[in-house]
């Protein structure tokens, strides 16, 4: 059994992490995703790429809301990462909620995933917000017992169309 180590916090991105960001991003893409994301790219700027996840808080994207981007570290390496959605509109309602959160491909399994959520709570309540809804696919069982073992109620599971898997819909309520 793995055990996730006590160097670990969360910190919004940082420039301080780009070479294992960079890893994490090359693991993601042999999975097939964040395949329009060329680490070359983002590493050609880097301090610009975490410039815009920093403008995201006040100037939200066309069509999205505000939302903070944490990275999750363990001593110095990027471990995953966190995205806390201030409000949620009708597509966040469905899919998405107030957090999702992702583990880099090599660091699964390992505890991370409770951890993430546990300190994204955290961040929650710093913002105020009393209750958040946090969403998987009904097919991840994993992300399933993550959630449920952060305190996350199902409240039901739906069909979006268009998506490829029934959504599971979870609300965790902040004492």
């Amino acid at each position: 059994m793995w055990k996730v180590e006590y160097m670990l916090f969360l910190t919004e991105a940082d420039i301080r992490y780009k070479e294992t960001y960079l890893e994490a991003i090359r693991e993601f893409q042999e999975e097939g995703r964040y395949l329009d994301w060329t680490p070359r790219e983002i590493a050609a700027d880097f301090l610009h790429f975490v410039q815009t996840l920093h403008a995201c808080k006040t100037y939200p994207r066309p069509g999205r809301v505000p939302e903070t981007f944490y990275w999750l570290i363990d001593g110095d390496t990027f471990i995953g990462r966190l995205s806390l959605r201030h409000e949620l509109n009708d597509s966040l309602n469905l899919i998405g909620g107030h957090i999702g959160y992702e583990i880099r491909p090599s660091m699964r399994l390992r505890g991370y995933g409770k951890a993430i959520l546990r300190l994204g709570l955290h961040k929650v309540r710093e913002l105020g917000l009393k209750r958040v809804l946090v969403t998987c696919d009904d097919t991840n069982i994993g992300s399933s017992k993550i959630i449920e073992a952060n305190g996350g109620l199902l409240q039901d599971v739906i069909v979006v169309p268009g998506h490829s898997a029934p959504v599971r819909r979870y609300w965790i309520v902040l004492a």
